[in-house]
């Protein structure tokens, strides 16, 4: 008889502790009702994470997951040279004696590059950085960018017709061989996968007007 109760004693014990176990399990799951579950067999845990584009986040997420030196730079040097180009463009626009062909381009070139410059500045203010950090007041031309200089600026805003059409397509395509040289620096070295696809996008589209812009100054 003892030794009966000693084995139901041992049985309820088991039973007890086997209860508030699987208690315990439940209470760490409730939001899940998958108590007991090993979390890394959990169907869950197999799912990839979602990227920064898939859940809504602004461009600018993806960019601050990884960057280097070399993205800065380019996007301060980018963002000037862009700036250049809009204005240029809206200078071009507002002169008379200005092809439809030509006209076109320029407003081809602000509608692409301005929401480009936004982009980039959102990129900047997620990693801290300001354009004026590098390269944003460096003067115009003096790095072999392309950019136009103060006295081409100068004589283009006093062009008119024939001539400034002329101007334009010279100085803009000389903006635009600078732009696709600083593209491909940046898809050598940068880091930051937005980044170097906006380098892919600004070779492709500048090469592409640059074809454009030198059947127009042949048809001049």
């Amino acid at each position: 008889m003892m030794k009966q109760h000693a084995v139901k004693a041992t049985l309820t014990a088991l039973a007890v502790g086997v209860t508030l176990g699987l208690a315990g399990c439940g209470g760490n799951n409730d939001a899940g009702g998958m108590g007991g579950m090993d979390p890394s067999t959990s169907p869950m845990s197999q799912m990839p994470s979602a990227s920064p584009s898939s859940t809504g986040s602004s461009p600018s997420a993806s960019a601050a997951a990884q960057f280097n030196d070399f993205d800065v730079m380019f996007v301060q040097g980018m963002i000037p040279h862009h700036k250049q180009a809009v204005e240029m463009s809206s200078t071009l626009l507002k002169k008379s004696g200005i092809s439809a062909d030509t006209a076109a381009l320029a407003k081809q070139i602000q509608a692409a590059q301005q929401p480009e410059i936004t982009t980039m500045e959102g990129w900047l203010t997620t990693w801290g950085k300001t354009v004026d950090d590098g390269m944003g007041g460096m003067n115009h031309g003096s790095m072999g960018d392309g950019m136009a200089t103060d006295a081409e600026l100068k004589t283009f805003a006093q062009a008119d017709g024939t001539a400034a059409e002329k101007t334009y397509l010279e100085m803009m395509t000389k903006h635009h061989q600078g732009a696709i040289m600083m593209a491909q620096s940046e898809l050598k070295n940068g880091k930051s996968p937005d980044t170097i696809q906006l380098a892919k996008n600004i070779a492709t589209s500048q090469q592409a007007e640059i074809t454009t812009m030198k059947k127009l100054l042949a048809a001049l």
